[in-house]
């Protein structure tokens, strides 16, 4: 009898266990999952069911016109200097001439020519420069007097008169003044064999002194005179300090 009992006690304490087991297995069940029979789905799971379904397709609308350009940006600083570029070739060496006289040159002309030219130019030293000591009136011709430069010996103080002896080309100028006091005007007329070729006109506005003065540059031939002459009114003469004057010189000989 006692050997009975103990072979059935265990079996029945295991048997309740089983049962008990199972019961709170069910309960469980229950209450997790008390809706669906299905097992449940993590949250892993469920993201990605969500993004496997498609998403609903968007209509295209019509393109938009294109904006303005917008402004220009500021100018940026300016960059660094370059560097030195290549030293470039040495030049042509330049043709010789004579020290302190200025040399003709000519694309065309030969150089045998252009020597000869250059060699007129050096030899040919014509010009002078004098002024009127003792005063004029009238209709006369003024005999400026005072020489002080007179190269090549072309002007003649008795006749007041330039003469011609290298034909070329010729610049005159020539500062005549007027002795006034009584209300009448000086004209200062420069000829060339007679012919007016330039004049100036000395007024008297109650003032007693004016100036007529004027410039030429003419072509000379060789006999050909240059002068100064009154065509009206007084010219002050002023002893030595060369009030009126008259000079001229050569630019080039033909």
């Amino acid at each position: 009898m006692v050997l009975a009992l103990i072979i059935v006690i265990p079996l029945l304490v295991q048997s309740s266990t089983t049962s008990a087991h199972y019961e709170m297995m069910g309960t469980c069940r229950m209450i997790c999952d008390p809706y669906s029979a299905k097992p449940s789905a993590t949250a892993l799971e469920v993201m990605q069911d969500l993004n496997a379904i498609p998403p609903p397709p968007m209509a295209q609308g019509t393109r938009g016109e294109v904006g303005r350009p917008g402004k220009p940006g500021p100018r940026g600083p300016p960059g660094p200097p370059g560097p030195p570029g290549l030293r470039g070739p040495p030049g042509d060496r330049g043709s010789s001439s004579k020290k302190g006289h200025p040399t003709v040159t000519s694309g065309t002309t030969p150089k045998t020519e252009i020597d000869d030219i250059n060699t007129s130019i050096v030899s040919t030293k014509i010009a002078f420069y004098v002024g009127l000591k003792n005063p004029h009136e009238g209709y006369e011709v003024l005999r400026f007097d005072d020489v002080v430069t007179n190269l090549g010996n072309q002007y003649d103080p008795s006749t007041g008169k330039f003469t011609c002896q290298v034909s070329g080309i010729y610049f005159f100028t020539y500062n005549v003044l007027m002795r006034g006091g009584d209300g009448t005007s000086m004209w200062a007329d420069l000829c060339k064999n007679g012919q007016v070729r330039a004049s100036a006109i000395a007024q008297d506005a109650d003032q007693n002194y004016d100036y007529a003065s004027n410039s030429v540059v003419l072509h000379l031939d060789s006999g050909d005179e240059i002068y100064v002459k009154l065509d009206g009114g007084k010219a002050h003469g002023g002893n030595n300090n060369k009030y009126s004057t008259f000079s001229g010189f050569i630019l080039y000989p033909d």
